[in-house]
């Protein structure tokens, strides 16, 4: 598990960067489902 530490005043937070990337994935195939299909173009 890899994990990064950010610090912003007094505040220290932990970040996941496995469930970053997990997130990240859903969300693009989640775009990838919502997309319109594409139209097959004819050939004359």
């Amino acid at each position: 598990m890899y994990e990064k530490l950010v610090r912003q005043g007094n505040a220290v937070y932990e970040i996941d960067e496995e469930c970053i990337r997990r997130k990240e994935r859903a969300e693009r195939r989640q775009a990838e489902r919502e997309k319109p299909p594409e139209r097959k173009k004819l050939q004359k």
